[in-house]
């Protein structure tokens, strides 16, 4: 029977008996449960901002697909946009910032700190909501906080919205240095207090995305983002050291030795071979992921990429994951296959 206990255990590389699955963006748009509730918000943002509804959806997959874990149901550009930025999603487009980040004067006019973090309430109003149903169920399923990192948080906010280039941001980096870091540091601290206050709130695991990492060059990675995540982990660390801290920086195997810090999951990108992976930072860190999401198109595609990684791993220091979201059309059979099989696989 899936528990909290097993997933935090599995966090801090204890003996467990099978290894836990969970999926990035496992609440989402592949569960038809998923697209009624965010049809009744009306938009991404309303459901967003509707405790008992993002509490709903947060729960689907635990009783549709069977995961291990629950992930708050929210988005990373929820902190900018209390921080003072105009933030709409745009159907076909995604996220959009009106009023992108260009200057010091751009920056000094948001809201920073704690005032910005307390802003959130809509989040940690649903946490409470989950926590409370979670403990009321027999299997008290782990569940997860997160956030953006820095790096990523900022590149939409100086980008004005998702970017193949990253040329804006990237010109402030070699031109403007001093501008860039100034925008992390601000957004830094934003997020070390709005992962606290998840913390407090009722999550038992944090994970930091840096989805846009690869966008940086591996001699540039830590200046720019690696040091501002670790400086976050640092903050939760010595404060709650029974939470364990997922780091998930996207598709940079190049800095595999050259990462540092105090969190306890290294979260794998799809890209990247699970041996090397083991090889560079097992030892080290508890490894999660990695399977191509695209696998799960084909059940026997899954079970292979599955049995593959178990075979790696052989169960231990170890958390199932895809390698990153799922995607809108999977079938949900197909993700409950991936999870059944996960289970099957690691059952000790």
């Amino acid at each position: 029977m899936p528990s909290r206990k097993i997933f935090v255990d599995a966090c801090f590389g204890k003996e467990t008996p099978y290894t836990p699955v969970w999926m990035m963006r496992q609440a989402g748009r592949y569960l038809p449960e998923y697209m009624k509730v965010r049809a009744k918000a009306g938009d991404f943002l309303n459901l967003c901002h509707d405790p008992k509804a993002a509490a709903a959806v947060t729960i689907q997959p635990l009783d549709i697909v069977g995961v291990d874990a629950a992930i708050l149901f929210t988005d990373i550009l929820v902190i900018p946009d209390e921080m003072g930025m105009d933030l709409s999603f745009v159907k076909g487009e995604g996220p959009k910032f009106s009023d992108p980040l260009t200057s010091q004067a751009d920056l000094d006019r948001l809201i920073g700190g704690d005032e910005a973090a307390s802003k959130l309430t809509y989040v940690f109003d649903t946490i409470k909501i989950l926590r409370k149903e979670l403990d009321e169920r027999g299997d008290n399923i782990a569940l997860i906080g997160f956030a953006g990192a820095p790096w990523t948080l900022a590149t939409y906010m100086i980008e004005g919205q998702g970017t193949k280039t990253y040329n804006i941001c990237k010109k402030m980096m070699y031109s403007n240095p001093e501008l860039l870091h100034n925008i992390l540091r601000e957004v830094t601290e934003v997020l070390k207090l709005y992962l606290e206050k998840q913390i407090q709130a009722g999550v038992d695991v944090v994970q930091i995305f840096d989805s846009w990492a690869a966008a940086i060059e591996v001699d540039n990675y830590d200046e720019f983002s690696w040091s501002y995540m670790v400086e976050i982990a640092e903050y939760i660390k010595a404060k709650y050291p029974h939470i364990p801290i997922i780091m998930f920086p996207k598709g940079i195997p190049a800095f595999y030795d050259k990462v540092y810090g105090n969190f306890d999951v290294f979260g794998i990108d799809w890209a990247t071979p699970m041996e090397y992976a083991k090889e560079k930072l097992g030892d080290k860190y508890v490894l999660q992921g990695n399977m191509e999401p695209c696998r799960l198109y084909s059940k026997e595609q899954t079970t292979v990429s599955v049995e593959k990684i178990q075979k790696v791993m052989n169960g231990k220091r170890h958390i199932f994951n895809l390698g990153h979201g799922i995607l809108p059309d999977i079938p949900v059979e197909n993700a409950k296959h991936f999870v059944s099989e996960c289970q099957r696989v690691s059952k000790k």
